[in-house]
């Protein structure tokens, strides 16, 4: 299957894939309090759904820690950036 990008639209429960649009350009944020974009399975406006626990999991932690995710290791591919409200 394949991944593509998706931006948070800004309210609503990050953990639904309905509250995600996808996005063709590159977005520019990195850390911050808000999710901002995802790396999810799909390919239509929406990723599929539901998100995967995984990044699920990765949601719930960039929230927390204000860090992309993942985290460790630090060169790993990154599939949630936030950005400041």
């Amino acid at each position: 299957m394949a991944k593509s990008w998706y931006v948070f639209l800004g309210s609503g429960d990050p953990l639904l894939s309905s509250n995600y649009l996808k996005v063709t350009v590159q977005h520019t944020c990195l850390c911050g309090n808000q999710i901002c974009a995802i790396y999810s399975e799909g390919d239509e406006e929406h990723p599929e759904s539901p998100l995967s626990p995984q990044l699920q999991e990765y949601i719930r932690k960039a929230l927390a820690t204000g860090q992309i995710q993942p985290d460790y290791p630090v060169n790993a591919k990154k599939y949630v950036y936030l950005r400041y409200r």
